[in-house]
């Protein structure tokens, strides 16, 4: 059985250099300049890329979906290392004050913007037919212009959230699997004699 394991794997890498083989000559499509909500007031898709002509681009469904939070969760040890190359900036459809402050909570260093629900996500959403599916969008700017260069939809087992084959060594499926905002446990035994205690 080792060694079926070993030709799959060996398989799915060998795919996945052809895939990106693809995605490097996909030129894409022109794009409009949307605007976003911030704490610092409206900004433009353009004002994202900053000074990089790449611009990674975080299909978040917000502070509702515990599923978001394990893939921005992962994607947070990776920034310094993505911002080296392109722009990474994370949307989604809540407020700017309800990002950031969801954002504090999960130590998140993500620059932030919100489509609040509007045009941009109705339109460059990564799943066609629906408008806040989690997933990213990489653009590349040439001048004034946009293009939206390749997207990917996030879900469960996907190849973009390292747990799941992680999970999978272990022989656990995603369907056996539900990431959670935090899991502490209470102890049996509380020392301090457990008065109002929060789960």
């Amino acid at each position: 059985m080792s060694d079926e394991i070993s030709r799959i794997e060996k398989q799915l890498y060998e795919l996945t250099i052809k895939l990106n083989e693809l995605r490097k000559t996909h030129s894409g499509d022109e794009v409009e300049n949307y605007t976003f909500s911030t704490l610092d007031g409206n900004v433009t898709l353009l004002d994202l890329f900053g000074d990089s002509d790449r611009l990674l681009m975080i299909h978040n469904m917000g502070q509702g979906c515990r599923y978001c939070t394990l893939w921005a969760d992962g994607f947070n040890g990776f920034l310094p290392h993505l911002e080296s190359v392109m722009a990474v900036v994370l949307v989604s459809k809540d407020p700017p004050d309800v990002q950031r402050t969801f954002a504090n909570s999960r130590n998140w260093r993500f620059r932030l913007a919100s489509h609040g629900g509007g045009q941009y996500i109705q339109e460059q959403t990564v799943m066609q037919g629906e408008n806040n599916t989690p997933g990213a969008v990489v653009y590349e700017r040439e001048g004034s212009r946009i293009r939206r260069k390749n997207a990917a939809v996030f879900g469960p087992g996907d190849l973009y959230c390292s747990i799941w084959n992680l999970l999978g060594m272990a022989g656990l499926s995603a369907t056996e699997w539900t990431p959670q905002y935090n899991y502490w446990r209470r102890p049996r035994k509380m020392d301090d004699g457990g008065a109002n205690l929060n789960d």
